[in-house]
Parts: structure tokens; sequence; C-alpha cells
């Protein structure tokens, strides 16, 4: 007969350990990557965009005003 140890994390320990890392649940990501490269990819927001709409066009016109009448209304 094989023994085998039940290895699952009860909540308490996941979040000591999470604690022990200083709250980082992951090795690197925006927050960790140095200041030019961060500035790198910032500046770049937006720029990427395709647009969905020509600026002033009747189709942005109608789907704003779609989007404000619908703001409004609960779930």
């Amino acid at each position: 007969m094989i023994e085998t140890t039940d290895i699952r994390i009860s909540p308490k320990e996941e979040v000591k350990n999470i604690a022990s890392k200083g709250g980082k649940t992951s090795q690197g990501g925006f927050a960790d990557m140095d200041a030019d490269k961060q500035h790198d990819i910032s500046s770049e927001g937006g720029q990427k965009s395709s647009g969905s709409f020509e600026p002033g066009s009747q189709k942005a016109s109608e789907a704003g005003r779609k989007g404000g009448l619908n703001s409004g209304r609960a779930e």
C-alpha cells in the first residue's frame, strides 16, 4: 500500500505564506520592473489602440448616446 500525504494548504497557511513574502503573490510584474522599462510601456498608452470610431463620426455619436442611456439602468 502506498501512503500519500495531503499537501493542501489551509487558507490561514496561505495567508501566512503570502504575508511572509511581503504581500507579493507573484514573481514580477509591472511594479517590479525597472523605472525605464515601466516608462517605455506606459508611454505607449492609447497609441496601440486602433480605435473603433472616427472622431466626430455618426456611429461614435450613436454609441455614446446608447452608453449614456444605459449607464443609469439598474441590472
